[in-house]
């Protein structure tokens, strides 16, 4: 890291109030205000030049590597159809960084970008349209806690558009089983979206979550053989904050095994 007062759209910095915690790409400089957004963590936020240093990777900033915990593929004996996902993604770079996970790990997921607040407006038609196994609503979100109750979802950026897509979900598929939904982003409030009918949901702890962290979720559930309990908190150990960013209900795995191929 070093300190750089040139400070320029696309650069990557760090806050120092933060103990640099977290590594930003700057998306836009207005009145002294420096916009940031977390390259692996699902955050926005902001800050003046002071609170920044540059962040100069001393290697290339890449996906975690993530094994998951599936049956053996024994590609010369049996065939092997994982769940289809479909995800929706308020961010761009956040959706082009899960579905490039999705494609290394073999798993048909159609991803669509669409700002959080219209989500539920949009998500009908295309489970309709795409028939998922697996739906994932994220974005951004953030609890601001100088509004206070951290019950009260108008203290939150974006989980009540959340609970509408999820409620929108589950009305068009009851079953838990039969269509997995996980919702939410960085801070949300995970009860409510559990209310909503999301098996999965963050974040328990109102903390914010990795970019991936949802789609390692749904991967899990995707290679897992259909009817074949998946160890609920393994499953959540694998995301990047485990419990504290992620929680949900028990489920079965959802691909299907064949034979012969």
């Amino acid at each position: 890291m070093v300190i750089n007062m040139e400070l320029k759209r696309g650069d990557l910095v760090t806050r120092i109030s933060y103990n640099h915690d977290t590594v930003f790409k700057i998306t836009n400089i207005k009145n002294d205000i420096y916009y940031l957004k977390g390259v692996e963590v699902r955050l926005f936020a902001d800050a003046t030049l002071s609170d920044l240093i540059k962040y100069i990777p001393e290697e290339k900033i890449e996906i975690p590597e993530v094994e998951e915990e599936t049956i053996p593929l024994d590609r010369t004996e049996y065939f092997y159809l994982p769940a289809k996902i479909l995800h929706i993604d308020g961010d761009k770079d956040y959706l082009e960084k899960c579905l490039n996970y999705y494609k290394k790990k073999g798993i048909y997921a159609i991803g669509k970008k669409i700002n959080e607040d219209h989500i539920y407006e949009a998500i009908l038609p295309m489970l309709q349209e795409y028939k998922p196994d697996i739906v994932i609503i994220t974005g951004h979100d953030a609890y601001y806690k100088k509004k206070g109750d951290i019950n009260n979802l108008n203290n939150y950026r974006n989980t009540a558009s959340f609970v509408k897509a999820v409620k929108v979900a589950r009305k068009y598929e009851k079953s838990h089983d039969k269509l997995i939904i996980i919702a939410g982003a960085c801070q949300s409030n995970y009860e409510e979206l559990i209310k909503a009918g999301a098996n999965f949901a963050s974040s328990p702890k109102r903390i914010n979550i990795h970019a991936l962290d949802p789609a390692i979720i749904a991967s899990t559930i995707a290679l897992t053989e259909r009817n074949k309990e998946i160890n609920l908190i393994e499953l959540l150990d694998k995301t990047k904050y485990g419990h504290n960013g992620m929680g949900g209900i028990k489920c079965n795995g959802l691909m299907y095994v064949g034979y012969p191929r």
